[in-house]
């Protein structure tokens, strides 16, 4: 069940959860690791945005869908959350996977190697 920390404008989830919403139309995956890291494995058609250009690359997030970040460990992922609700986007929209791409990868969920998507 996702999770709210008072004072964080995202829900956190696992992997579990996460895997349950990745066919669903209005849910995007992002990944905000090094383009290497995503390299080595990720989910299977997310976006690539390194959380050192959340900023400079808001506009490419919907507004309109549920924003799901993932990193290593939770923690790049949580900062784009904050960084995407300071720049307006709805923190009700925002969700950080609180396991890394490791264990999406080992869970069996839907990956991509290299620049696949």
């Amino acid at each position: 069940m996702p999770t709210q920390v008072p004072g964080e404008p995202y829900q956190r989830i696992s992997v579990d959860e996460a895997s349950k919403m990745y066919d669903s139309s209005d849910t995007v995956f992002i990944d905000v690791r090094r383009e290497d890291e995503y390299n080595n494995g990720h989910i299977k058609d997310a976006l690539l945005i390194p959380v050192d250009d959340i900023l400079s690359r808001i506009g490419e997030l919907p507004e309109d869908k549920k924003l799901i970040f993932i990193c290593a460990a939770g923690v790049r992922s949580g900062l784009a959350c904050e960084m995407s609700a300071a720049m307006g986007i709805n923190s009700s929209l925002l969700y950080s996977i609180t396991e890394g791409t490791d264990t999406w990868i080992e869970k069996g969920n839907p990956t991509s190697y290299g620049s696949e998507k």
